[in-house]
């Protein structure tokens, strides 16, 4: 027999595909999995279906559909006064997964330091790992979540390649502050250390906070790659469709390993993609359409023995359940699952050393009758 030497020996597989599987096993209501279970614009429908008709079938530029690219140049420069150039500077990536995995395969090399602030969405840890990289943890605490800028410093070492931030931030619902991207950018300034952004959730911000895109401030975005999904912000999760930014030199690395990994993304997509963001309101809309969601939810679980505080963005919403059990997260969500008939998501697989804070993550991207029939288990534990 074949002697396997894997590159990834402790991993497992992701716990949002395991608890959608035992959703489905035990006919829960899936709040665990960051997918809308409600329907796409029939407009963005339309516009695949008319650039696969108009012939948009084959493969696409490598660097994405030009029209594509511009339009994300005049989104990005307006909201955040940048200047992203379209030719040389925006790539349109499968997914924004694919855009931190490529951003880290491009510069991480065996023994470069890289610097994660847990929890953390789990891709991060092993695309590192898979280049030899080595993991710098941060741990950060419920109910907050916030960053101790001087632990940061004291991580900041030689070795340093890159740090990445996630803001607005899963799971925790909590935003980077204008205050937070200042430190940072002090952090970094006189260092050759890469900032990779993830802010797939950038247009999904409440309590009238504005997103702090690393592309605002001056010194971040001069280092960073910022992804962004299409995915999240349209209710198209399963198209897997996002783009990457980074200044002209960055870009030019990452396309190198990019025209290898993908080549190019969905071409009848980014066609369609074009012409619906040419409409700002359908981006500029949402945080109001999901904080709707957000307090709806939470207005539901009032009376609920869960505790929380209100997500600052994303649509995910930490609930404490220490007034019910003293259960490690993981057994109680699989308690949940099995016997209430609700699936979510336990932080601690996130955290450093597993650090359970007894908190779960749902999403509340679903409909209202979704959300009151959740809701209404939830109270009765």
């Amino acid at each position: 027999m074949q002697n396997i030497y894997s590159k990834l020996p402790d991993i497992s597989t992701t716990i949002f595909t395991v608890m959608s599987k035992m959703a489905t096993k035990y006919g829960a209501i899936n709040l665990s999995q960051g997918f809308p279970n409600f329907a796409v614009d029939p407009m963005l429908i339309d516009l695949v279906n008319i650039a696969m008709q108009k012939g948009y079938n084959q493969y696409a530029p490598m660097a994405g559909l030009v029209s594509l690219r511009e339009v994300i140049a005049e989104k990005t420069n307006t909201l955040y006064g940048s200047t992203y150039h379209p030719e040389t500077e925006i790539t349109i990536t499968s997914g924004a997964t694919q855009g931190i995995f490529t951003s880290i395969a491009a510069f991480i090399n065996p023994r470069d330091e890289v610097i994660i602030f847990k929890p953390a969405y789990d891709s991060y840890e092993p695309s590192i790992q898979l280049y030899g990289g080595k993991v710098i943890p941060i741990q950060l605490s419920a109910p907050d979540f916030t960053i101790n800028w001087q632990e940061v410093a004291s991580k900041i070492t030689s070795k340093t390649k890159m740090v990445i931030i996630n803001t607005p931030h899963n799971p925790s619902g909590s935003v980077l502050s204008k205050e937070d991207m200042l430190q940072l950018e002090k952090l970094l300034k006189g260092t050759d250390i890469i900032l990779l952004s993830d802010e797939v959730y950038e247009h999904i911000i409440f309590d009238g906070q504005k997103h702090q895109s690393a592309a605002l401030f001056p010194g971040l975005a001069e280092r960073a790659f910022i992804t962004a999904s299409f995915g999240k912000t349209f209710h198209i999760t399963g198209w897997k469709m996002g783009y990457c930014l980074a200044p002209k030199k960055l870009m030019a690395e990452f396309r190198k390993v990019h025209q290898f990994n993908i080549f190019c993304s969905n071409h009848p997509m980014q066609y369609a993609l074009s012409e619906y963001l040419k409409t700002p309101n359908h981006y500029l809309s949402l945080p109001d359409f999901y904080q709707k969601k957000r307090d709806l939810f939470l207005s539901l679980l009032k009376d609920s023995r869960f505790t929380f505080s209100p997500a600052s963005g994303t649509y995910f919403q930490l609930l404490k359940y220490t007034n019910i059990t003293e259960e490690g997260d993981v057994a109680f969500a699989e308690r949940l699952t099995k016997e209430h008939r609700i699936a979510s998501i336990p932080v601690s697989v996130f955290n450093l050393h597993n650090q359970d804070d007894n908190v779960l993550r749902f999403c509340f991207a679903k409909t209202e009758d979704t959300l009151k029939q959740a809701a209404e288990v939830l109270c009765k534990i």
